[in-house]
């Protein structure tokens, strides 16, 4: 096998996406994956947090759509719903914020249907070979190939020659034990737990139960109770509900505490949800949340031909949506690099600008997640800015629709913090200081439908469809 190769390790979206980049160029690319590929959209051992609700910010579903054109259509084909982020109930810690008027554009699914189809589409690019049930045990340098380049040394499974190796491998990754094997200084890392929980269940139900309302989030809170929850529709006339909560407050795992904990949240949308669907299958929880970034970008004497992406670089609480978007972006910087030519040292380069790419999305989830742990270190600017942040949530929960719009933006990760500054916005706040701000943005219109019955009532019913299984 040629130094020409590349090697992806790791079959998860951020190594899906890379391989996707790397083999439309027509490089060959294998990519090494220790589950088995399903041959379906089903949840894998590799994805922990694969049964919970997962959201593909308005930037995430643009990239991916610009690296495999069409995926949106497959995705809508396949079940996932469409729906718009001002159709969502959203009640944040100041309150609940516009509704009905339009934001960002998300297809709700389930993880393992998304990555089911952009697996699809990365095997149909030629010279692709996904490779499962093959568990990579360590990195080696060899100087036999033209140019030097890499041994992937496998367990039960002969090394795999390449040129280039991406490490995809998640918040697992081993990269930094081998780079001490090699001598090389490991990264500087830092990692910010508000010790989150999150348990999770599919219910049935059809996408206009809410009627209007799009879908239910409820942000926690730092306090007291720091707890909410989700409720988004997804494919097969199914929802998925999920309660989250910081550290006492995780939510349990048997149906009557799960009951019990959506009951006790700052309002009953999600309780009343529940109670009006049609649970299915089992609670699923997951609690490995913590935020963790390594500083490759500051390693010195980084090695050729070697890359790290998504979660391996940095990984981030899911509850904010943001690591399938940050690995389409850091796709989409690996693309223009290749494209525009690759010199001596690009790797390096490169990782430098990956490492940019997760600057604005760690900056959120570190900054929410240390006001959980009470343990901020802001000061100076940053602590003034985080301050103006709220400033500016606070309008929008009094119907503000550009600081509405001002923060959808930076969350999905589509404008930059600095529209939080607008003169408008800074006009609103100090004509509220001084007469007041409007009312509060009213709560959505939440009216569930009729609970659905189970598969053999709802046959006796003449004309009516049974529900999904």
């Amino acid at each position: 096998m040629s130094s020409e190769h590349t090697v992806v390790i790791g079959a998860g979206m951020a190594g899906l996406l890379t391989a996707a980049v790397i083999g439309t160029i027509g490089r060959p690319v294998i990519v090494l994956e220790q589950d088995q590929h399903g041959g379906g959209p089903v949840p894998r051992g590799g994805v922990p947090q694969g049964r919970q609700p997962h959201v593909l910010l308005h930037r995430g579903l643009r990239v991916i759509e610009e690296l495999l054109p069409g995926l949106r259509a497959q995705l809508v084909a396949a079940g996932g719903v469409p729906l718009d982020t001002g159709d969502l109930a959203w009640l944040g810690e100041r309150g609940w914020a516009p509704f009905g008027t339009p934001a960002f554009e998300l297809v709700s699914a389930t993880r393992p249907l998304v990555e089911h189809l952009v697996r699809q589409r990365v095997a149909e690019l030629p010279g692709v070979e996904l490779r499962g049930d093959a568990r990579v045990r360590g990195l080696s340098r060899t100087t036999t190939a033209p140019g030097g380049g890499w041994l992937v040394e496998c367990f039960d499974a002969p090394p795999v020659r390449a040129g280039l190796v991406v490490d995809a491998s998640g918040r697992s990754s081993r990269l930094p034990h081998w780079l001490a094997r090699w001598g090389i200084e490991e990264p500087a890392t830092t990692v910010v737990d508000a010790g989150f929980g999150y348990a999770g269940q599919m219910y049935a139900a059809p996408p206009d139960h809410l009627g209007r309302v799009a879908g239910i989030v409820m942000l926690p809170v730092p306090g007291s109770a720091p707890a909410g929850g989700v409720a988004l529709p997804v494919e097969g006339g199914r929802w998925l509900v999920a309660a989250v909560g910081a550290g006492d407050h995780r939510p349990p795992r048997d149906q009557a505490g799960f009951d019990t904990f959506l009951a006790r949240l700052r309002d009953p949308a999600l309780a009343d949800f529940t109670r009006s669907a049609r649970a299915l299958g089992d609670i699923t929880v997951h609690r490995r949340t913590h935020n963790v970034r390594r500083r490759y970008d500051r390693v010195p004497h980084w090695p050729g031909g070697l890359l790290a992406v998504g979660d391996a670089l940095c990984a981030f609480n899911p509850v904010y949506g943001q690591g399938i978007t940050v690995a389409a972006t850091q796709a989409l910087l690996l693309r223009q690099t290749l494209a525009a030519g690759a010199r001596p040292g690009w790797e390096r380069r490169l990782m430098r600008r990956l490492h940019r790419a997760a600057d604005l999305p760690w900056a959120i989830a570190t900054g929410e997640d240390l006001r959980h742990t009470g343990d901020n270190p802001a000061s100076g600017v940053d602590a003034l800015f985080g301050r103006w942040s709220g400033e500016v949530d606070r309008l929008a929960a009094h119907g503000n629709l550009r600081a509405q719009r001002a923060m959808d933006r930076v969350y999905h990760l589509v404008g930059s913090p600095a529209g939080l500054l607008h003169p408008a916005l800074l006009a609103a706040a100090v004509r509220g200081r001084l007469l007041g701000l409007p009312a509060p943005s009213p709560r959505p219109p939440l009216a569930t439908g009729s609970a659905w019955p189970d598969r053999a009532d709802a046959e006796k019913v003449p004309g009516s469809p049974p529900p999904p299984p």
